[in-house]
């Protein structure tokens, strides 16, 4: 499934340990470029959007880069790095 949305965007949902780490580290890298980061609860964003909750619901915390699941449960930074960098992205360090 892809999303209209560009950029980096983490979708979560209340009470993930897991989406938390997620976005600490997925905020770190994001720094580094300084990229924003989205974050989107699956559930809450049902109400509008029951697709995304049904699409990714069962694999939070995903990434999503540019509308893309990117990566799921766990940041896949050296990759990410890549393609923030390949993407045009500067690195800030």
């Amino acid at each position: 499934m892809q999303t209209t949305e560009t950029g980096v965007a983490l979708l979560t949902r209340a009470g993930c340990h897991s989406c938390t780490h997620a976005f600490e580290v997925l905020s770190e890298v994001c720094r580094e470029f300084d990229v924003p980061v989205t974050v989107v609860d699956v559930d809450e964003a049902a109400a509008e959007s029951p697709d995304l909750r049904a699409e990714y619901g069962d694999r939070v915390p995903v990434v999503l880069l540019d509308g893309i699941e990117h990566s799921y449960w766990e940041v896949d930074v050296p990759r990410l790095r890549a393609d923030l960098t390949r993407a045009g992205h500067p690195k800030n360090v």
